[in-house]
């Protein structure tokens, strides 16, 4: 049931990669862009840096996808029965304040994706920890009908801190530093 919505979300976010054959006749891989939001979150760093600009309709799309991957990834974690919707909100919420370009420092979007890499460890691992809290949730819905509640706070918890890093980092909305929580 979840391929056709991972294709749709795959398609807006995926990088573009193509294979083409070098004169030897190997196959190389050759990347030729980084997707819709790569290509807009790279936009908005322009805007910030040269224009102290943040378009509203930017921010518009990059909060409506990211509330879209975060549906897709509550249904793949089975935090949801409910399949996906590409333009409802349902029950994963997901709200950030629209940010005041001219209070951002301008230098700051240059660097961020750096100084988040202390994060980007820490999460690798907490996806991994909750790729098997989602296998057992699995066998546990499978057996008693529910998902103990430990395992769905530890997941809901990581996807939590994903999403502050990445308003941090990539959609560029705050210059604070995200904390290391879950909560």
């Amino acid at each position: 049931m979840a391929v056709p919505i991972i294709i749709i979300l795959s398609l807006l976010t995926a990088t573009g990669n193509d294979t083409i054959s070098d004169q030897a006749g190997e196959a190389v891989r050759q990347s030729s862009g980084g997707g819709i939001a790569a290509g807009i979150g790279f936009a908005v760093l322009l805007m910030l840096l040269f224009r102290r600009k943040y378009p509203r309709w930017w921010f518009d799309f990059v909060l409506n996808l990211d509330r879209f991957c975060l549906r897709v990834g509550a249904y793949l974690a089975l935090l949801t029965d409910r399949y996906p919707s590409t333009d409802e909100e349902q029950s994963v919420h997901l709200e950030i304040d629209y940010p005041d370009a001219t209070m951002l420092n301008r230098l700051m979007p240059i660097v961020k994706w750096l100084l988040a890499i202390p994060h980007y460890v820490v999460l690798l691992l907490l996806v991994l920890c909750s790729i098997v809290a989602v296998v057992l949730a699995w066998f546990a819905i499978l057996f008693t009908g529910r998902y103990p509640r430990g395992l769905f706070d530890f997941v809901v918890g990581t996807m939590r801190w994903g999403t502050r890093v990445n308003a941090y980092a990539f959609m560029l909305v705050t210059d604070r530093y995200p904390p290391f929580s879950m909560t």
